[in-house]
């Protein structure tokens, strides 16, 4: 599998190909499959849903903010 040189990261990314073939094997998928769902789908999606979470509750700060400084 890895072969970084650096142990912790060989450990972390075996770890991590492990767990992704345990949940390919689960879920009734190859490993490819499941590598496509989490990276290019729901990444993408979950990073998207918390910039625009981000975005509200700035939003609600500053109404805050400014309730506050009234």
């Amino acid at each position: 599998m890895a072969k970084s040189g650096i142990e912790w990261v060989d450990i972390v990314f075996n770890w991590c190909v492990r767990l992704l073939y345990d949940w390919a094997t689960f879920f009734g998928i190859t490993y490819e499959e499941i590598n496509i769902w989490v990276f290019i789908v729901i990444w993408p999606i979950v990073t998207l849903a918390m910039a625009i979470w981000i975005v509200l509750l700035l939003r609600q700060n500053r109404r805050l903010k400014a309730h506050i400084a009234t």
